[in-house]
């Protein structure tokens, strides 16, 4: 059957010479889609010969890091994301070039970053010493004119009196945050014996750590000493306390001359301390400018190091993994359509100095062959939400080409709304024709614009189906109904214009739901109806669908167990059932009855094996006998006959085991009581799950319903009050509030909900009925896709 399937792989050993293998490998990752296996993985203490180039890639990486952090503190832009303009010319760079060239700028910052916390302590420990003088200055300069020690209170002050008796200081600096709790700790210990005094520090002080700005002031504890500062036991207790803070403490000036000549030294000190930072920061400054400047490639210059090193990496990673010395081998997979381009590729990268080969290996199993199909950015988002749930089997048939279609058509009919679905589609308009703007910036976006277009279609469409925009109804082409009634009654009755008998007259609407619903007192009744048999009559379409991919499978595959054991059983009780419960829901709409029966009833007398008082057409009562009937047959159909295949194989295969290929293990047979346990199971997740999943499927109907009503509320409690008020500034911020309820509810969280709910259906509902995801997905070695899937992060 016509439905897609994963590209036919080939299995191969590569072949190549240990002293050029770099150079294929570079070749290979740049221009081919090629997946490698490691040959070494079920050895423990394998040999990686390779070992030492990835250790030295991972030190230029954490240099990179380093270096990153380091020049993005300066205002430079920083040019990333052109990856294929760097592998136009990542050639140019070499792996010994490019580790010298980062182990100096490395030894250059480190040294900058050490010389720098040693210039910005010490500027910090004399403008702290400035201060504190400056501050001697300030407290007892008009004290005396004298030069004498005792105008300044240093630590050899004047005795006062006869009796011993003289007064003590220590000053220092402190953190500004930390100098209440410092004088009430000094106050306590001394008894009230010490007075502190504080003076803030108005220069920038930075911590050399962590380059931030700390507020500091300066401190000066004033006691009184009996026998000296140096006996006292009291200064021993503020010294004590001081290195207890970490406070920084400095020397008393003697005098006011010295107070002076001490500024004036410190003064000097300071601006010295900070011309040779500045020089030295210029420097850094300018490699770090040099380094974010851009390349041939478009990228700053330590972009294209990165991106180099991430190449060089994965190459000696895969080398790794390589049997051989002198000779490396390695098996790999590839497209059976790439294998010529290989070849060729492999041809031209060879010459005198080595000669690599491709050899194809026809004895190993298909069975782990990897799955994989080749996408565009169209199909790419609907085959990653495919893969997100499993990866199909090989050769197994894909769900994508029909989810790009009922994916956003069920999204549509959960969140149908013209107004809301146009401004959707035209988000995706806008994102389509801007997308390389923000290609890296948003990839999310990126990725998943063309899903959101068709989201927003069909949503667009739904919403002229439900006749719904912004929760209003629209008049477009007229109605089919008529009323005598004045629109001020309570209750209008409608008489209907169009041939309700189906007699070749005229006909309803052309497209949607008749306007004259709008409004009316049992216009709810009615849509509850009409959605839930429109989810019903969708989802069990989709249910068929995914049956008939599994006959395609096995008509692939050529499985005629499967086909006669699962297929037919299982398309059978789909359509005795549930096929005909969509075939009533149809006959009832397109045929005009007088008294037209209830599909429930209907069902609960078929399934009860019950006469049916009214039945839909005549000899309905016999057809839905037989229809039942074959719907209970099928499930033993569906059970017992793949048990019994089960044991006659398991007999088989326990007289004559399978014998082992060369190079692989033999395949181990499943034991008998799992495979019968299996097929239980099958069974009844199908039966059982068949009943849940239609129901599942009332969510279209339920998320459109609460979708329509939220849109109702919202329009009635905001804009609808304001503009009946008649008050522009009501209608004003009437209208913001429902542009702004609208965006946040009904355009963000609703449509994520009504996304779920899809996915849902798809993943359970829909892929359940032949999907296995239990596949390998193909990784194929390729440098663009893996700079690519890194600057996208």
């Amino acid at each position: 059957m016509g439905v897609l399937r994963s590209e036919t792989m080939t299995p191969g050993v590569l072949v190549m010479p240990a002293g050029r293998a770099p150079d294929f490998m570079n070749a290979l990752g740049r221009n081919t889609q090629i997946q490698f296996a490691d040959m070494k993985a079920a050895q423990t203490n394998a040999p990686r010969p390779y070992r030492k180039y990835v250790q030295r890639i991972d030190e230029m990486e954490r240099i990179l890091r380093f270096l990153q952090v380091e020049v993005n503190k300066y205002d430079f832009k920083y040019y990333k994301d052109k990856v294929d303009e760097f592998l136009t010319m990542c050639d140019k760079y070499k792996l010994d070039e490019v580790e010298a060239q980062l182990k100096k700028i490395y030894r250059q910052f480190i040294d900058f970053k050490a010389n720098n916390a040693a210039l910005v302590a010490e500027r910090n420990a004399a403008i702290e010493e400035k201060w504190v003088v400056d501050a001697s200055l300030k407290t007892f300069g008009g004290v005396s004119t004298g030069g004498s020690s005792a105008a300044l209170l240093g630590e050899d002050a004047a005795k006062s009196g006869g009796d011993g008796m003289t007064f003590s200081n220590i000053a220092g600096t402190i953190a500004e945050e930390d100098q209440q709790r410092f004088a009430r700790f000094l106050f306590r210990m001394s008894r009230g014996n010490t007075f502190t005094n504080f003076t803030e520090i108005e220069d920038q002080i930075v911590d050399p750590k962590t380059g931030k700005a700390v507020k500091k002031s300066v401190f000066v504890v004033f006691f009184q000493d009996v026998k000296g500062p140096n006996e006292s036991v009291l200064h021993s207790k503020v010294v004590k306390a001081c290195a207890q803070f970490g406070v920084n403490t400095y020397s008393w000036p003697f005098s006011a001359s010295d107070a002076a000549s001490r500024l004036t030294a410190l003064t000097r000190a300071v601006e010295e301390k900070a011309a040779a930072q500045k020089a030295f920061e210029g420097y850094i400054i300018a490699e770090a400018a040099r380094m974010l400047s851009q390349t041939a490639s478009q990228n700053s210059l330590i972009e294209d190091w990165r991106l180099f090193c991430m190449k060089e990496k994965s190459i000696y990673v895969i080398l790794n993994q390589c049997d051989g010395e002198s000779t490396l081998k390695i098996n790999v997979w590839y497209p059976e359509a790439d294998e010529e381009n290989i070849r060729k590729l492999l041809v031209e990268n060879s010459n005198a100095n080595g000669v690599a080969h491709l050899i194809t290996d026809k004895t190993r199993s298909m069975k782990k062959a990897p799955t994989y199909f080749r996408s565009n950015e169209f199909t790419a988002p609907f085959q990653e939400l495919v893969n997100t749930y499993g990866v199909p089997r090989y050769k197994e048939a894909s769900p994508v080409p029909f989810t790009m279609v009922t994916f956003p058509f069920i999204f549509g009919i959960m969140y149908g709304d013209v107004g809301h679905g146009s401004m959707m589609f035209m988000f995706a308009i806008w994102a389509c024709l801007n997308a390389q703007s923000y290609r890296y910036t948003m990839p999310g976006l990126y990725n998943a614009r063309y899903m959101i277009l068709l989201m927003g279609f069909f949503a667009t469409y739904a919403g002229f189906m439900y006749n719904d925009f912004f929760s209003l109804g629209m008049n477009l082409f007229g109605t089919r109904f008529e009323t005598t009634a004045s629109e001020t009654d309570p209750i209008q009755n409608y008489t209907p214009t169009y041939d309700v008998k189906n007699m070749g007259g005229r006909g309803p609407v052309p497209i949607g739901i008749d306007p004259a619903w709008a409004g009316a007192q049992n216009e709810l009744l009615f849509l509850n109806g009409l959605k839930m048999k429109m989810a019903v009559l969708f989802g069990v379409a989709q249910m068929i669908v995914g049956v008939l991919l599994k006959w395609s499978n096995a008509f692939y595959e050529k499985n005629v167990v499967d086909f006669c054991c699962e297929c037919i059983p299982m398309m059978m009780f789909m359509l005795c059932f549930f096929g005909y419960m969509d075939y009533m829901i149809m006959y009832k709409w397109v045929t005009p009855l007088d008294s037209p029966p209830s599909l429930i009833n209907s069902l609960i007398a078929m399934a009860m094996r019950q006469d049916d008082p009214n039945p839909l057409f005549d000899g309905s009562i016999a057809l839905e006998g037989k229809l039942m009937a074959a719907s209970v047959l099928s499930v033993p159909w569906l059970l017992f006959p793949k048990i019994v295949y089960f044991w006659f194989e398991s007999k088989k295969h326990a007289a004559h085991p399978p014998k082992a290929l060369d190079g692989e293990e033999a395949e181990e047979h499943p034991a008998f009581a799992e495979e019968a346990i299996e097929q239980i199971i099958f069974t009844i997740e199908y039966v059982l799950g068949t009943v849940s999943h239609t129901a599942s499927y009332l969510r279209m109907w339920a998320l459109s319903l609460a979708h329509q009503q939220l849109s109702l509320v919202f329009f009635q409690k905001t804009l609808s009050g304001a503009i009946g008020s008649g008050n522009p500034l009501f209608v004003f911020f009437g209208f913001a509030a429902w542009l702004a309820v609208t965006f946040a509810v009904l355009l963000c969280m609703d449509s994520l909900e009504c996304f779920l709910h899809t996915l849902r259906l798809h993943w359970v509902e829909f892929q359940s009925k032949f999907f296995h995801a239990d596949g390998n997905l193909f990784v194929p070695y390729n440098h663009k896709a893996l700079l690519s899937m890194d600057t996208s992060s």
